[in-house]
């Protein structure tokens, strides 16, 4: 009897310790390689393993938070195989949330620095590399509701808290366990030079690998678990060292900003665990499926010495309406308040005023759509957000830290071509914040085909419906005679040479997020000399057409595509009616010397309309794939001109491949046109793609070259000109690289093989 009692004495001693076993969990950092950790939680959750505490840094501390925030691994695994995941990571947003009404027009600029408008004039470049627009509203997403039902206390989470944080200045590690979860998360992430530091209590901070990339001790000490399980997916050092020079560079920044993980922080009956990384790199956030299945398949292959190890089990119903019974606690995003510091009085109105709703109460859809506006205003050097909770008045408040520009933006651009038509391009900016925002440009490009200067002053108005009035100056120099040949001389060179000048006056309006309304009236000054008989002597002088007058535009222009060269997601929409009314002036040269009719000078009146219509859209998409077209229409009464070539000169024109503009294409001009084709884009790497299009282009009347100057048309709609051309692009960060084969039907059939790195992009020509 005796006996009995004492085996089920011992048996209720050996359950008791069992129930009270608490297991700490440890993630290491070490960049895209911490996906895997979702992989382990899914593995532990799958065999019933309890998880009673989290610490984690970098991207463990992310994927640690996520849990302790009550998302399921199933949860996880979603939010990092979605596209929004990838954007997070790479700086970019959906064109739902961009703000096309207040970006400036493309330009060609690659690397952007900042002057600062002190008396010492510093230059600096700017300290991060990754855009954090995005990543930090969508932390924000995540996190908030839970950091709010825990009152601001991580010990109240669905599973107790501590992310690792450095502080760089005092060279110490701190454990965050209180304040806005999202903060923790976003300060433990910040890698040096890839994101800027966050301030947490006054202290500005960085990735928590710097001084602790293992926190197995801070688990010891915050929560004193029974056993620790530690997850390591950063090795700090190679067992062979990398022949590879470009392989040790790719790791670079990890392996000098990451602290080494010790594994014998876990204790002498603590469970280790190391996915086989090796072949992935920490930069890479693309193979997410394999990378979660790495952490699952390592800790599978450990799980029998994980449950010899912990006897205590938790079943899938009892997480289940924990996690459940947590999420329910957690308050909806209902927000009060727009709350704005880190700007004087007047431009705390400006920017409520983006925020500015008929209702008392905001959104989550509402706050996101007023955050993507002022991000998009290059007013602000800085922009950001956080939520706060109230626990008094159970309500949220929406705070934006922003920091006006107080310097000059400088940008360095342009392009190296095979062909003659490398240019450099300088920008400068300066932004002025009051109760409105001011704006003040100018651009200059240089080179052997193009030169051009655009001048630029705006004023964004913040009222009900946003506006802006602008001026602008432009000069463009056009020399088509440098760009005659592609790789060989070219045997019949186009002798013309263009310049325009133009003032434009402009009002604009948004009319969703993607799209604006723009009147444009413009003061113009065009003067075109050229050959009508596409030949020149020396001694020879070239005809000259000069048109003056103005145009008045009404555009309605619509942009969300990915990229400003080599788009491959998103629509370019324009829709713009014109008139033009003008004089020209056509004073001829010596080329007819032979001829006694040779005319004089002459002088006439011209006014036309035109509509113009264009679609560039990117509309299928696969894995490796994707399909777009451009489609374009002009119709216009455009009356023809004294001659051919002063007929094509003030003709609009089609321009389908990257280099269109920068060949004189005869059979690409008409007054009136249909054009269009197919872009095929084919995915062979990252940032790698093959290009394939192919455009047809047929004008309602084609002009006719008529002895000796005069000029006429062809019948209507009687031939279809082809362009087409196939290459490969690399997208760089400072800009694309493409090497390709061009094809033109055209007067003088041009063809060629164009290698260029860089945009080629240009300032708008006055007739356009």
């Amino acid at each position: 009897m005796f006996i009995k009692n004492l085996f089920t004495i011992l048996f209720i001693l050996l359950a008791f310790c069992a129930k009270a076993q608490k297991v700490g969990l440890v993630l290491s950092g070490g960049g895209a390689k911490g996906l895997a950790h979702i992989g382990i939680l899914k593995a532990l959750e799958e065999h019933n393993i309890p998880i009673d505490y989290i610490t984690g840094t970098s991207m463990g501390g992310i994927v640690g938070a996520m849990y302790a925030a009550g998302y399921s691994p199933k949860q996880m695994e979603e939010i990092a195989l979605s596209t929004d995941f990838q954007d997070w990571v790479s700086g970019r947003y959906k064109s739902d949330y961009s703000f096309y009404f207040q970006k400036s027009n493309n330009n060609a600029s690659i690397l952007t620095a900042k002057l600062s408008a002190d008396t010492s004039l510093r230059l600096s470049f700017r300290p991060n590399l990754v855009n954090d627009i995005p990543l930090n509203f969508a932390l924000l997403e995540l996190f908030s509701q839970a950091s709010s039902s825990a009152k601001d206390n991580f010990d109240k989470l669905f599973v107790p808290y501590r992310c690792m944080v450095s502080d760089v200045l005092s060279q110490t590690s701190i454990a965050v366990g209180k304040g806005s979860l999202a903060e923790a998360v976003r300060a433990t992430m910040t890698v040096p030079l890839v994101y800027r530091p966050i301030k947490l209590e006054d202290k500005y901070v960085f990735d928590g690998g710097l001084y602790n990339n293992f926190p197995a001790d801070v688990m010891k000490e915050e929560f004193k678990p029974d056993i620790i399980i530690g997850a390591n997916v950063s090795s700090k050092i190679f067992n062979e060292y990398p022949k590879d020079d470009d392989r040790l560079m790719n790791r670079f920044l990890v392996y000098m900003f990451l602290s080494k993980s010790d594994s014998t922080l876990i204790g002498p009956n603590g469970i280790y665990i190391q996915p086989e990384l090796a072949d992935f790199n920490t930069t890479n956030f693309a193979p997410v499926a394999q990378l979660i299945q790495k952490g699952y398949e390592a800790t599978i292959a450990d799980m029998e010495k994980i449950k010899k190890s912990i006897t205590k089990r938790v079943s899938k119903y009892q997480l289940d309406l924990k996690r459940l019974e947590f999420n329910s606690s957690k308050p909806n995003l209902i927000f009060n308040t727009i709350i704005v510091s880190g700007v004087n009085s007047q431009q705390k109105k400006y920017i409520e005023r983006l925020f500015k709703s008929d209702q008392s109460t905001f959104n989550l859809a509402d706050i996101k759509q007023g955050y993507y506006k002022l991000v998009a205003d290059e007013t602000f050097e800085t922009v950001y957000p956080k939520i706060t909770y109230h626990q008094l008045t159970d309500s949220y408040n929406f705070e934006i830290v922003a920091q006006p520009k107080k310097s000059f933006k400088i940008d360095f651009g342009g392009n190296i071509s095979s062909r003659p038509i490398s240019n450099v391009y300088l920008g400068l900016q300066y932004n002025y914040l009051n109760k409105r925002a001011y704006t003040f440009s100018t651009n200059f490009y240089s080179g052997r085909f193009y030169e051009s200067v655009q001048l630029n002053g705006r004023v964004d108005y913040p009222s009900g419906l946003p506006l802006f009035l602008a001026a602008e100056f432009t000069y463009n120099h056009w020399n088509y005679y440098n760009t005659s040949e592609i790789f060989i001389e070219n045997p019949h060179p186009t002798y013309i040479e263009q310049a325009d000048r133009k003032v434009d006056l402009k009002m604009g309006f948004p009319l969703n997020k993607n799209a604006r309304i723009s009147l444009i009236t413009s003061f113009i000054n065009n003067s075109d000399n050229y050959s009508p008989t596409n030949s020149f002597a020396v001694g020879d002088i070239l005809d000259r057409t000069v048109f003056n007058g103005f145009r008045t535009s009404l555009l309605f222009e619509k942009n969300s595509l990915n990229r400003k060269q080599y788009a491959s997601t998103g629509q370019n929409f324009l829709f713009s009616i014109n008139y033009t009314s003008g004089k020209e002036n056509y004073v001829p040269g010596n080329s007819y010397r032979t001829l006694a009719s040779q005319p004089g000078i002459f002088r006439k009146f011209r006014n036309w309309a035109y509509i113009k219509i264009s679609d560039e859209h990117y509309f299928l998409h696969t894995k490796k794939y994707t399909l777009g077209y451009l489609a374009e229409g002009v119709i216009s009464n455009q009356p023809l001109f004294r001659n051919y070539y002063s007929s094509l000169l003030s003709a609009p024109a089609f321009y389908p491949l990257q280099d269109s503009r920068s060949l004189f294409l005869h059979n690409f001009r008409a007054t009136s046109y249909v054009a269009g084709g197919l872009k095929n884009i084919f995915y062979l790497k990252k940032n790698f793609d093959l290009r394939i299009e192919g455009y047809l282009f047929s004008a309602h009347k084609e002009f006719i070259q008529q002895a000796p100057v005069g000029v006429g048309y062809d019948l209507p709609f009687s031939k279809w000109h082809y362009a087409g051309t196939a290459g490969l692009v690399y997208h760089t960060p400072v800009g694309p690289i493409s090497l390709s084969y061009n094809l033109y039907d055209d007067a003088i059939k041009r063809n060629g093989i164009l290698l260029h790195l860089g945009y080629l992009i240009y300032n708008k020509r006055s007739i356009e």
